[in-house]
C-alpha cells in the first residue's frame, strides 16, 4: 500500500525531524530490503536492452565522444577495478565510475530514443541506470545487486515526477534524476538510510539547473545534463559514505528547493512512495520509444505515418492550407508553436531543435511515411523547400480535455496525443486522432522482449559485430544470476573504429 508523504515548507525555527523529512522517506524506501519481482526484473532487463541500443547508435556523434575522450582521462580509483564504457572493449580499458556514468549518460541520452515518465513533471528514468551500473561495475557487484539498485532509481523517480512539477519553474527535470540516481547506487551498496539521506541531499542540490538547457537553441547540453546529474549522484555516494553531510532539510527548508526553486514558501505537494515492506514497482509504469525524438511526438509520429499510408495527397503543401494539432498543454509549450521559440521552424536548427519541434517532426513522417534516428534529422531533410512549405503551415493548440488525460491518474485514460485538423485548399477536413504511441503498453503494437532485441539489433547493425550482440544479449537476459565481478559482461565492444576529439584541459 502506498504512503503519501506531505511536503511543505518549514521555518527554520520548526527543526523538522530528519524522519519527517521527504529525503528520509525516500532514503527508507531505498534502503527496504524488500524483493524484487520477476516482472519487475525482466523490464530492467529490457531497459538494460534499451539503453545499450541507443548508446551504440551514438557511439561516433560529437557529444559521445566528448565525454568519452574526458571518460578515458580518469583511471579507476583505489577503491575497485573501474567501470566499463559503450563501445570501448572493458578488458583493455576501465575507467572510475562517475567518469563512466558521465560518458555512458551522454551516450544513452544523445538520440533522445529510450524510455520516459511523464506526469506532473518530464522523465527519462533509463538515465539511472547508467550512474547505477558504473558503481556496481566498479565494486564487483552482482546482477541481482544491479536490479535492485535500478528498481529504486526508477520508484523514486517516478514518485517524484508523479508529485512535483520543476518545469513550470524553468528548473529542468534532472534535478529528480540526481536524488534518485543516488539513492539506487544506495539500494545497490546496502547502505543504511541515514547515509542515503545525505547522499540525496546532495544529489538534488548539486544537480538543479534552469530549462534554459532544452529551450530555444538547444545545444549539446541536453544529452549532457543528465549525465551531469549520475555523475554528481555518485560523487554525492561516495561524500555520503565518507560521512560528509549534505544540506537539510533540502526540500522543506526556508531557504530550501521548494522555498525558493518550486511552489514558494506556501507550497504543499502530496509525493506517493511506497510502504515498508511494499515492491518497487515504478518501473512498470514507464515506456519506451519507437522513434528518435521526444517522448510527446511518438504518437504524433504513429498518427502521420497513418495519414501517409491512407491520405497520400497530405504530404503535398499546395493542398495544405493549415494543419492543427489539438493537444496539451505540455506538448503545445514544450515542443509546440506555444513555446515561441523561432528556432523550431528553423532549417538550419540544430538537431536537438528538431527533436523538440512537433510542428517539424509531424511534417517529415507525413511526407515520408516513416521515422528514422538520423535521416529523418539530415540537413538535407530539414531543409527540402517543399517540406519547408508545408511546416510552415502546421500549429499546435492547447485542448482542456487532451491536457486532462496528459495528467489523468489512470492509466488506462492517460494520454500523449491528440487530434489533428487538416484544412485542405479545396475547403474539405481531414481530422483525426490519436491517443498513446503505436508501442505504448496500450498502443497498437505494444513494446515487449522480442521489440526491444529488434530496435538493438538495428541500431547496432553496422556498429557491432553479430557475435558480440550476440554475446551482450545472452548476458543481459541472464542479468539476475551474474555474479560478483560479472558486470562488465554488460559492456558492448564497438566493432568499427571510434574517433576522438579536440584535446581539452584532461
Amino acid at each position: 500500500m502506498t504512503v503519501t508523504h506531505h511536503v511543505r515548507v518549514h521555518p527554520s525555527k520548526d527543526n523538522l525531524a530528519r524522519e519527517d523529512q521527504l529525503a528520509w522517506k525516500m532514503a527508507e524506501v531505498a534502503a527496504d530490503p524488500v524483493e524484487v519481482s520477476d516482472e519487475v526484473a525482466e523490464m530492467v532487463i529490457n531497459r538494460v536492452l534499451d539503453n545499450a541500443s541507443v548508446a551504440i547508435a551514438s557511439l561516433n556523434r560529437d557529444p559521445i565522444v566528448s565525454a568519452r575522450d574526458q571518460a578515458l582521462a580518469h583511471a579507476p580509483t583505489p577503491g575497485g577495478s573501474g567501470a566499463a564504457l559503450y563501445g570501448v572493449p572493458a578488458a583493455r580499458t576501465a575507467v572510475s565510475p562517475e567518469w563512466a556514468a558521465w560518458a555512458n549518460g551522454v551516450a544513452v541520452r544523445e538520440l533522445d530514443y529510450h524510455d520516459t515518465f511523464l506526469a506532473a513533471e518530464y522523465s527519462h528514468p533509463g538515465d539511472n541506470i547508467p550512474p547505477i551500473l558504473a558503481v556496481a561495475q566498479h565494486v564487483g557487484s552482482t546482477g541481482a545487486d544491479l536490479v535492485r539498485g535500478i528498481a529504486t532509481g526508477y520508484e523514486l523517480q517516478v514518485d517524484l515526477v508523479k508529485a512535483i512539477c520543476l518545469h513550470q519553474h524553468k528548473i529542468d527535470h534532472v534535478a529528480h534524476l540526481g536524488p534518485s540516481a543516488a539513492a539506487g547506487i544506495g539500494t545497490l551498496l546496502g547502505l543504511d538510510t541515514a547515509t542515503i539521506f545525505h547522499a540525496i541531499g546532495q544529489g538534488l542540490h548539486t544537480t538543479t539547473a534552469t530549462r534554459q538547457s532544452r529551450k530555444g537553441e538547444i545545444s549539446t547540453w541536453k544529452a549532457h545534463a543528465p549525465a551531469f546529474a549520475g555523475k554528481m549522484a555518485v560523487e554525492a555516494v561516495d561524500r555520503a559514505m565518507r560521512g560528509q553531510t549534505s544540506p537539510t532539510p533540502i526540500y522543506e527548508g526556508e531557504d530550501g528547493v521548494v522555498a525558493w526553486l518550486l511552489d514558494g514558501p506556501d507550497a504543499a505537494y502530496e509525493v506517493p512512495l511506497p510502504a515498508p515492506g511494499e515492491a518497487k514497482r515504478a518501473i512498470l509504469d514507464t515506456y519506451t520509444k519507437e522513434h528518435s525524438a521526444e517522448y510527446q511526438a511518438q504518437a504524433w509520429i504513429d498518427l502521420a505515418r497513418k495519414l501517409h499510408r491512407e491520405r497520400p495527397e497530405l504530404a503535398d503543401p499546395a493542398r495544405i492550407e493549415r494543419i492543427v494539432l489539438h493537444t496539451s498543454h505540455h506538448t503545445h509549450y514544450v515542443i509546440g508553436s506555444g513555446a515561441g521559440d523561432p528556432q523550431k521552424y528553423d532549417p538550419t536548427a540544430t538537431r536537438e531543435t528538431l527533436d523538440h519541434s512537433i510542428p517539424y517532426i509531424f511534417t517529415v513522417a507525413l511526407q515520408d511515411g516513416a521515422w528514422h534516428h538520423v535521416d529523418s534529422y539530415a540537413p538535407a531533410r530539414a531543409g527540402r523547400p517543399d517540406t519547408v512549405r508545408l511546416w510552415q503551415k502546421v500549429t499546435t493548440a492547447e485542448d482542456p480535455e487532451w491536457t486532462r488525460r496528459y495528467h489523468s491518474p489512470d492509466p488506462q485514460e492517460k494520454a500523449f496525443g491528440g487530434r489533428a485538423e487538416i484544412l485542405l485548399s479545396d475547403g474539405s477536413t481531414v481530422v483525426e486522432e490519436i491517443a498513446v504511441a503505436d508501442a505504448h503498453p496500450l498502443g497498437a503494437r505494444p513494446f515487449a522482449r522480442e521489440q526491444y532485441i529488434t530496435k538493438l539489433r538495428t541500431l547496432a547493425e553496422g556498429l557491432v559485430d553479430p557475435d558480440e550482440l550476440d554475446r551482450f544479449v545472452g548476458a543481459a537476459e541472464n542479468l539476475r544470476d551474474l555474479g560478483p565481478g560479472e558486470l562488465g559482461a554488460l559492456n558492448v565492444t564497438a566493432g568499427v573504429e571510434l574517433r576522438t576529439g579536440t584535446k581539452g584541459i584532461f
